[in-house]
């Protein structure tokens, strides 16, 4: 993304461009498996699925994965996503590797995860290519290996997948696993575009606000983050943003500035909320306030965001600097609309996660019962052997133990229920 790059004070750090450089979030390494239409008929899917039918078998299973029609189940996702793989159904294979390398319900593994991505690639399926090169880009399972991640995205991309088509076109733009060439990346960006990526068309704004490959265009960059902020990027609210609080190419406007940083922020964006704490502290717009400044950068400190723990950092040592005092005040809890909407995104997100991993944890218990009940059954002579080195441990152990990771993601699932059922303030959106 883009930043604020004026040094207001030294000890704060200024914005590096990635790869010289990237205007978005990391790539996603998995695509999640698309979701049965709301009023699907679970039954006759349910039926079509005990009769073993795959493709029915797959939608069953997806349909427990994303709680469609069903309460959300991952242990019955898994159930049926495995038996529809192994009649090699490669959207299932595919949303297998998916469960295992994020730990959806399933201990995480990414050689297995890998696995799975390549069933479903050697099928010729674009999403297992794609996910086949996310791991290799990424290095996960795998050494990583731009080459074999750029061949891959590539045989995606020729399937005219977006998501591909847009992450060729960034292996163009930096030059990995290929030549650097702009125009290859704009054109790929334009393709992916016209796909309906927003990502892309987030990248094509960058292209025009920075002039790679092409004069500096600030309303052809403010075009495209306007049409990818439609589609829904919150990273083009935040370089709309930018663009208003720096008077790039517009007037400078504090307020919309504002506006579209508290947007970007309730959709996760951690950039956005590091940005919004540089406004309070240095009242740009806004009456200077260090408590909502210290709040803002930790909150984008606490999604990872460096530059957010840096401008936290930084300006804890200057309100210390003030005198005694200052940083106890501004290190206070305070909220308003805007802060609680993006504090319930970061909650839900932790919740999600938390009960996916809860899920993962039990299942890897119900899997240590499962070989302690078959050892010596001739299903694995070298595990035979290491129980019965070890003693005998009742496997119910392990069956308890997984049933206290199910009932307590059973309660978070409660809470998550809860918090989104919530009423929450209504988003305003910056006028386009």
């Amino acid at each position: 993304m883009s930043f604020l790059t004026r040094a207001m004070v030294a000890a704060f750090l200024v914005s590096a461009l990635l790869c010289g450089a990237r205007a978005q979030a990391p790539v996603q390494t998995s695509t999640q498996a698309t979701a049965q239409p709301p009023d699907a008929d679970v039954y006759s899917v349910r039926d079509a699925a005990a009769a073993g039918d795959a493709q029915a078998e797959f939608a069953l299973g997806n349909q427990y994965f994303n709680g469609a029609g069903v309460p959300q189940d991952y242990s019955q996702a898994l159930f049926w996503f495995t038996k529809s793989a192994n009649q090699g159904f490669a959207a299932a294979q595919n949303q297998l590797g998916y469960m295992y390398q994020h730990k959806f319900g399933v201990p995480r593994d990414y050689k297995r995860a890998m696995a799975y991505y390549r069933s479903a690639a050697k099928q010729g399926y674009a999403l297992g290519q794609y996910n086949v090169g996310g791991m290799f880009e990424n290095g996960v399972g795998v050494k990583r290996d731009y080459k074999q991640a750029f061949d891959w995205y590539h045989k995606a991309a020729d399937q005219n997948l977006p998501q591909a088509e847009k992450q060729v076109g960034y292996f163009y733009q930096c030059g990995y696993g290929v030549k650097q060439d702009y125009a290859q990346a704009h054109s790929w960006y334009l393709r992916a575009a016209g796909h309906g990526n927003f990502d892309a068309e987030n990248q094509l704004g960058f292209f025009a606000e920075e002039g790679w490959g092409q004069p500096k265009n600030y309303a052809e960059a403010l075009a495209w983050f306007y049409k990818a902020a439609e589609h829904g990027s919150n990273d083009a609210e935040e370089n709309i943003g930018y663009l208003f609080q720096n008077g790039l190419g517009v007037q400078t406007d504090f307020a919309k500035a504002m506006a579209w940083y508290v947007e970007a922020a309730a959709h996760g964006n951690s950039n956005a909320e590091n940005q919004i704490g540089w406004m309070y502290q240095f009242g740009q717009g806004v009456k200077p306030d260090d408590a909502r400044a210290v709040t803002w950068y930790r909150m984008s400190a606490e999604l990872g965001n460096r530059r957010g723990a840096s401008n936290l950092d930084a300006f804890k040592n200057v309100l210390k600097i003030r005198g005694p005092g200052n940083w106890r005040a501004a290190n206070t809890s305070v909220t308003d609309a805007d802060i609680a909407r993006a504090q319930r995104w970061a909650n839900i997100q932790d919740l999600q996660r938390r009960i996916a991993g809860l899920e993962g944890d039990a299942q890897d218990q119900d899997d240590l019962a499962y070989q302690l009940e078959h050892t010596g059954k001739g299903k694995n002579d070298a595990l035979t052997k290491l129980f019965n080195a070890a003693g005998s441990v009742p496997a119910v152990k392990y069956h308890a133990e997984a049933g206290k990771y199910r009932a307590e993601a059973a309660g978070l699932r409660e809470e998550l229920a809860e918090l989104e059922n919530q009423p929450q303030p209504i988003a305003s959106l910056p006028t386009l």
